[in-house]
């Protein structure tokens, strides 16, 4: 059993120390928002926080969250209101939108430790994120309008 806090909750989990900490998420606690994408830490469609740092859920071993915070996706906002949710859906970034999630988290992580960031700043943290799509210009746009959204800023 390993004891770790996802998205507010405290979780008592029932499954081996070695479980990928996405499947943990996806399979016993329903939360299907974080994506399997690669499985080897590369494209960041399952990117999550664990005490407030983007990390690679694909590749992280449950034993290695026991007793910290993970926040997915859905622990983002109930209602989609956080910043970079709202950025994005006002920017219309997504085309096929299954590295959104993991693109957001990243964004998410990054206006935590810098709500000011310049296009290098948004390139370097978000650098692990993979859009097969191609959507980066969309989602460079949204990470600039989420900051604007925390500093309270109207848009420019």
């Amino acid at each position: 059993m390993v004891t770790l806090t996802v998205n507010g909750t405290t979780q008592n989990i029932d499954a081996d120390a070695d479980t990928p900490l996405l499947w943990v998420l996806r399979d016993h606690l329903s939360l299907t928002g974080t994506k399997y994408g690669c499985g080897m830490a590369l494209c960041g469609a399952c990117t999550v926080h664990v005490d407030g740092v983007a990390v690679r859920s694909c590749v992280l071993p449950l034993k290695a969250v026991e007793g910290k915070r993970v926040t997915t996706i859905e622990g983002l906002s109930k209602d989609r209101s956080h910043p970079a949710q709202r950025a994005w859906i006002e920017s219309d970034v997504p085309q096929c939108g299954y590295c959104q999630s993991g693109q957001i988290m990243s964004a998410a992580a990054l206006l935590g430790t810098n709500p000011s960031p310049t296009d290098a700043d948004i390139d370097a943290a978000l650098s692990g994120n993979i859009c097969r799509c191609g959507t980066y210009v969309r989602i460079r746009k949204a990470v600039h309008r989420a900051a604007e959204l925390l500093r309270g800023e109207k848009s420019s």
